[in-house]
């Protein structure tokens, strides 16, 4: 697909209504389908400054690139939905590529990347209700926790709040638990060895009244071979994240395929891995994560 974007520029400046009409009368479906597994494609970093892909910093930057990439994703077989904030959202919407797709709305950015404040990661997306009122199927949120920045505290607080909303609609949502920790540089770093990952696994799954709807999103730990411990510390269904473009895309296939054996572990959301992978074959990137489940 080609994306026009004067004509969503028009139908935006003109029609703005268009974008609630278009979601009214959106066909959805189950979160699940009958093999129970969960494909998601990942679009909601440019929302928190997170526009690098690889060396390319501003990889992410080009709005009608991005689109047309996931619109070619999103029409792949086994692809299920995708997770993006309101904007990326609203142009899917206008561009028919979310009828009969599972839609993720993503619901704290306010964590910028680079941020002194990155771990006071405040509630800027989709609301509860922006999700019921828009008929979209999930929320996610991000949960990163740095036990020397009081920030986390004010994150945690919110998570649990915003969980509490979720499951009073009857809505799931998305947890994506890190242990963070700032480097000699003071950049943000998520530890991935099985003990943080574990932790943060415990801590997110007691969030909020109630566990009914909550899933968690959980990276692939350092050694692929802790995966079955870790993931032990809970009885959440879970899905896994893709995390950093890196040039062993393979390798990276192979960590999921393990991974994904695991009774809890439900899919797959993955994002620029798949979105902008090395050689610049979406289409078959997608098609080997499909492949995986």
């Amino acid at each position: 697909m080609t994306v026009d974007v004067c004509e969503l520029v028009r139908l935006r400046s003109h029609r703005p209504e268009a974008i609630a009409e278009a979601a009214a009368r959106r066909t959805r479906r189950p979160l699940l389908n009958d093999n129970g597994r969960l494909m998601i494609v990942a679009a909601d970093h440019p929302a928190r400054g997170a526009l690098g892909v690889g060396g390319r910093s501003l990889a992410m930057a080009n709005r009608a690139d991005l689109l047309e990439r996931l619109c070619l994703a999103l029409s792949r077989p086994g692809v299920d939905g995708v997770l993006a904030t309101a904007d990326i959202l609203d142009d899917l919407l206008l561009l028919g590529a979310l009828d009969g797709k599972v839609v993720l709305g993503s619901m704290n950015r306010g964590g910028l990347q680079g941020a002194r404040f990155e771990l006071d990661d405040r509630f800027t997306g989709h609301r509860p209700e922006d999700i019921e009122r828009l008929g979209f199927d999930a929320g996610k949120l991000l949960l990163r926790i740095d036990y020397d920045d009081p920030g986390s505290l004010t994150t945690l607080e919110s998570t649990a709040r915003a969980i509490d909303d979720m499951a009073a609609r009857r809505l799931p949502v998305f947890v994506e638990p890190f242990i963070s920790r700032r480097d000699e540089t003071g950049r943000l770093r998520n530890d991935l060895s099985a003990e943080a990952v574990t932790r943060s696994i415990a801590i997110a799954s007691g969030l909020g009244g109630s566990s009914a709807y909550t899933w968690l999103k959980v990276p692939v730990t350092d050694n692929p071979d802790d995966m079955a411990e870790v993931m032990a510390a809970s009885t959440l269904p879970a899905v896994l994240l893709g995390g950093e473009v890196g040039d062993d895309q393979d390798g990276a296939y192979e960590k999921w395929r393990g991974a994904l054996q695991l009774p809890t572990v439900r899919g797959l959301v993955v994002g620029r891995s798949l979105l902008y992978p090395a050689d610049g074959d979406v289409a078959a990137a997608v098609d080997t994560a499909v492949g995986l489940l």
